[in-house]
């Protein structure tokens, strides 16, 4: 077959790099579209992927996201047009479910955070198949437009299979500056402009501060945009280092100390890989945090001082490896 994947945001690069390997293992052709967003493209290349750039995003404004997924969808119909690819397949794209529609392609859509009500809506509805885990209860699916014909679920979180056939580069603290003997922090800062996270945010800045004044504590900042970055660096904080460029995140997660995101995919992360995590978000917590949460796998933020600033188990618990393949044969057999 030829499989059309695209990747609209850092995060699924990670996700879909070793779907790609899966892919071509079998014989299929992978056609790769990339957003201009974050360090999608930039990631990309370090996983080397080869993807064909389309659109960027649109900003904070509503207005603005919806400007720029109206000519992104233009510009990818004219590309599958071209290209002609025989199924579809991402992770929260709202453009490839529309292309797919539009022109008779079978796409399969993936999820794990069921409570981004209009993105994941589009992606349902439009989609010939939607991919989740049980984590997430089939009347939340239901309330997306998600008929329970064309419901898929997996057991386990996306993060063990995309991790499954992960080692780490020990190389990678030392080379961005790290001290051998410091406990490892990792921060994600809030994705600002997500539409599922639209309030302040304050307990990052609380974070980043207590740990930036602990002399044994070395913190790394991963930065989602440029202006993160730039914000970050201007605070001129002791022993917090910001990466210019995209970086092997998950060797860093896997020999943190801790990891503190507001996000979601990083700290599913961390939960796989044995690193401690506390999650920050702000917005509506999804079935699979909440799952997570319970299970005493994911910590909830409430104040900076929860943030245990002490080295992990030498030897963390064995990790769950999923072959990424079972998810091809649940999106498009």
């Amino acid at each position: 077959m030829r499989v059309w994947i695209d990747l609209t945001n850092s995060p699924h690069v990670p996700l879909y790099a070793p779907v790609v390997r899966a892919l071509e293992a079998r014989g299929d052709t992978v056609l790769l579209t990339a957003r201009a967003f974050a360090q999608t493209v930039e990631l990309a290349a370090l996983h080397g992927l080869e993807v064909e750039v389309v659109g960027a995003h649109g900003g904070r404004s509503r207005a603005g996201k919806a400007r720029a997924a109206g000519g992104r969808v233009a510009a990818l119909a004219r590309w599958a047009r071209r290209t002609r690819p025989d199924v579809a397949l991402a992770h929260g794209s709202t453009d490839l479910p529309i292309v797919s529609r539009l022109l008779r392609i079978r796409a399969t859509t993936m999820l794990d955070y069921e409570c981004s009500l209009l993105q994941q809506s589009v992606c349902c509805r439009f989609a010939s198949r939607v991919l989740a885990p049980e984590a997430i209860p089939l009347d939340r699916l239901r309330r997306l437009g998600a008929r329970p014909g064309k419901v898929v679920r997996y057991p386990g979180i996306k993060e063990e299979y995309a991790l499954a056939a992960f080692e780490p580069d020990p190389s990678v603290p030392a080379a961005l500056g790290v001290r051998p003997d410091a406990i490892l922090a990792v921060l994600r800062p809030p994705p600002e402009l997500a539409l599922y996270h639209r309030m302040e945010n304050p307990l990052f800045d609380d974070v980043l501060r207590r740990l930036a004044a602990h002399p044994e504590v070395d913190t790394v900042v991963l930065p989602r945009y440029p202006s993160q970055g730039v914000a970050v660096r201007a605070l001129g904080l002791e022993r917090v280092l910001v990466p210019e460029h995209a970086v092997d995140a998950q060797s860093l997660v896997a020999a943190a100390d801790l990891v503190v995101s507001a996000g979601g995919t990083m700290n599913r992360e961390a939960v796989v890989l044995g690193t401690p995590v506390y999650t920050g978000f702000a917005g509506r917590m999804g079935a699979v945090d909440e799952l997570l949460i319970r299970e005493g796998r994911l910590r909830r933020l409430v104040r900076a001082d929860d943030v245990v600033l002490e080295r992990k188990a030498s030897t963390p618990a064995e990790r769950v490896r999923r072959d990424p393949a079972d998810w091809l044969r649940l999106a498009f057999d």
